[in-house]
């Protein structure tokens, strides 16, 4: 992986550049390189366009209240989205033509399959953030719809997971495939991420049970009684580092200064100190004022995180102190850091310990709770070196992993209420993706559940009204310049013609 992770990087590049060619470019062609699009090459540029995740910006992190930045005021920080985008839809332009390079038979069922689960991934993310969008008429500007109709969410979602459920049948009857950087072609993988993101899905669409043609609970029984999804951490959908250029991890210090402003939120450490979580120590660095003082790095009191949503002067006199927490020194530190996973087996543990608890499979809910926390804390421990300065005297051991989740303050109150019980599955979620997850999954995962309750301060929020989380971005000003009349259109039929980030899309009502 680490050395095909750059094979693939450069073919992806070398296939996204050819469009431009001159006499110049014909007269100094490199023989050895590239020079005609292949399946593989552009099943590449998928595979790495849709596992790319937000970790660089930290944006994502700020949205979801785990990391504070004091570079200057952070708009994410402070629950301002602005306006979403459509540019990420570009790359599927790649999908159709994947599919007419790739050879008739099992091969081309393994590429079309792959382009179906991509397709389903990029508007599913996109619809979450704005509602409608243009779905069915999206991407035929070659065929002279340059200003595609919206599809409404509800016609997306039916969509995307029809899209899933075609890709794993066909998954089913390919083969292995070249051009794969994340699971080396491997089918049997591919239909396990194909069916743990229509979980994922699933999930988001707990409100429209009701939809009796979107099958919510029985498309979810389906896939967790009959087809293969996420058994261990070897099936994570995650990118993997090494000490090579273009390859290392994002926040590595080479180049890099984007640790020199961060904090710990009391988001994340007020929570691993009151389950007496080893994580904490993985995560964070102890605050440098108190060890100068004389206290220990493995002590609890020495880890001090803060309320993201305190006006930022305040934060600057906190921060310019430096008694607080920072992100453990590993980040830093570790060119081949963890791997950086979009969906992993702990977040598919959890999603069946909800639908579980939401009776829509007859399994432990608790059962895969302590699965989910137990291989969560097995990642970090697994991709952390044996070092004091990483995990600060705290080590989390297989003895302790097993003591942990089943301590009282842990382990599912299966007793309490259904919002008891998912606020603990949700906050473990929450806690298990520290540095590791997809753009705005906590932001996604708060605005459907409610958990883990994030801090709302008035003084600081930028969303109006300041008493409330905004719960979606606003449409692209592309759109609304280029294809007036069509977003327009679909503004008006959910939002009454207010395209405001407070209106809840179908999804949420």
């Amino acid at each position: 992986m680490k050395f095909t992770l750059k094979k693939y990087f450069l073919i992806a590049v070398a296939g996204l550049s050819m469009s431009s060619c001159s006499n110049f470019d014909q007269i100094n062609t490199n023989p050895n390189a590239a020079t005609k699009a292949s399946a593989p090459m552009l099943a590449t540029t998928l595979i790495l366009d849709v596992s790319r995740n937000s970790l660089g910006s930290i944006s994502s992190m700020m949205n979801g209240k785990s990391i504070i930045r004091m570079e200057f005021p952070e708009n994410a920080q402070y629950n301002y989205l602005g306006r979403a985008n459509f540019d990420g839809l570009a790359v599927l332009n790649n999908v159709e033509k994947m599919i007419e390079l790739s050879p008739d038979g099992a091969y081309k069922n393994s590429f079309t399959a792959l382009g179906k689960f991509v397709r389903a991934n990029k508007f599913f993310w996109l619809s979450m953030q704005l509602g409608d969008i243009p779905y069915a008429e999206a991407l035929l500007g070659e065929k002279g719809t340059l200003n595609p109709k919206y599809s409404t969410q509800k016609e997306v979602m039916a969509g995307v997971l029809n899209e899933l459920e075609e890709a794993d049948k066909l998954f089913a009857s390919g083969i292995k495939f070249d051009g794969d950087p994340i699971y080396g072609g491997d089918i049997t993988k591919w239909r396990k991420l194909v069916n743990t993101f229509e979980l994922q899905v699933l999930l988001h669409l707990y409100r429209k049970t009701g939809e009796a043609d979107l099958k919510v609970k029985e498309r979810f029984n389906t896939i967790v009684t009959t087809k293969p999804i996420f058994e261990s951490n070897a099936d994570n959908f995650q990118v993997t580092y090494s000490d090579l250029a273009g390859q290392r991890y994002p926040f590595y210090k080479l180049g890099n200064t984007t640790r020199l402003y961060t904090m710990m939120t009391n988001v994340v450490v007020d929570r691993l100190k009151d389950l007496e979580d080893y994580r904490l120590f993985y995560y964070a660095d102890p605050s440098p004022v108190k060890i100068a003082k004389g206290a220990a790095i493995d002590s609890w009191d020495s880890y001090l995180g803060y309320d993201p949503s305190m006006v930022y002067g305040d934060l600057t006199t906190i921060f310019g102190g430096k008694d607080y927490s920072n992100v453990n020194s590993r980040y830093l530190e570790l060119a081949n850091a963890e791997p950086v996973y979009i969906l992993s087996y702990a977040m598919a543990k959890f999603m069946l310990a909800e639908g579980a608890l939401r009776g829509w499979i007859t399994s432990s809910a608790s059962t895969h709770y302590t699965d989910g926390i137990k291989a969560s804390m097995k990642f970090t421990a697994g991709f952390t070196p044996d070092n004091e300065m990483f995990h600060h005297k705290r080590k989390m051991t297989d003895a302790y992993i097993d003591s942990y989740a089943a301590s009282d303050k842990v382990k599912l109150k299966t007793t309490a209420s259904e919002a008891v019980q998912l606020e603990q599955i949700i906050t473990q979620r929450y806690l298990s993706t520290f540095m590791l997850h997809a753009p705005f999954d906590a932001f996604f995962e708060n605005r459907r559940t409610g958990f883990p309750v994030f801090p709302l301060n008035p003084k600081s929020n930028l969303n109006v009204p300041a008493d409330k989380f905004p719960v979606r971005w606003i449409y692209p000003q592309k759109e609304l310049d280029y294809n007036t009349a069509n977003v327009n259109s679909a503004i008006q039929s959910q939002y009454a013609g207010n395209d405001d980030y407070n209106k809840p899309m179908w999804i949420l009502q």
